[in-house]
């Protein structure tokens, strides 16, 4: 899975919110070519054949970090990078160049650091664990912003949301209406792109 772009653009730095011009690659929402979701916060995963992921995102070594400080912006290559976890496999082939980071899956095992991710698949009614992407969410993740007594999966894009303003006065004021995290909107081609109360310096949970 990439890091979903946003919406607008951010002031990296400043404020470090967004303002009101749009990126480039995202421009496709303000188009109304995709369809608008209910961003969840909590901690990704994802089911392949019935197996459950959780995702894990390599970091560099130490030495290439001091690299990165220097001003060094890649390319990055495998010795760059921490080992991996076993069963570790990338989101895709190489890093991200400009931030460094390597994102990807490792298989759920019975240890107890995944124990939260197991009770949340043992929940998950077996009709409903299409392989895809999911957020797992409860008392033990991201300080409970939905206030959960047991953990749960949900599958990304799950929850269609209707009439969201596009421009940036419309979203800002949607935001401040309505209690959530954020949004994400989906292309049909598979492009995605998102934007978060807090990107407004609006306050969550």
């Amino acid at each position: 899975m990439r890091k979903t772009p946003s919406l607008f653009k951010r002031d990296y730095d400043g404020t470090r919110e967004i303002y009101d011009e749009l990126v480039e690659q995202s421009a496709w929402v303000q188009r109304g070519e995709g369809e608008a979701t209910l961003k969840i916060d909590g901690t990704c995963c994802m089911i392949e054949g019935g197996e459950l992921f959780k995702r894990y995102d390599r970091k560099l070594t130490k030495q290439a970090l001091r690299r990165k400080k220097r001003g060094h912006t890649g390319p990055w290559g495998e010795s760059d990078f921490k080992p991996a976890p076993r069963g570790w496999r990338g989101c895709h082939e190489q890093p991200d160049t400009r931030s460094g980071h390597w994102p990807g899956w490792v298989p759920v095992t019975d240890g107890p650091e995944d124990r939260w991710h197991r009770e949340a698949l043992a929940r998950l009614d077996a009709t409903h664990t299409e392989d895809g992407t999911y957020e797992l969410i409860g008392p033990k993740i991201q300080g409970n912003p939905y206030d959960l007594s047991a953990h749960e999966l949900v599958r990304h894009g799950a929850t269609k949301l209707d009439d969201v303003p596009t421009d940036f006065d419309g979203l800002r004021a949607w935001l401040e209406a309505n209690n959530v995290e954020g949004i994400v909107w989906w292309h049909p081609d598979g492009r995605k792109a998102k934007i978060k109360r807090r990107d407004f310096g609006l306050h969550w949970p």
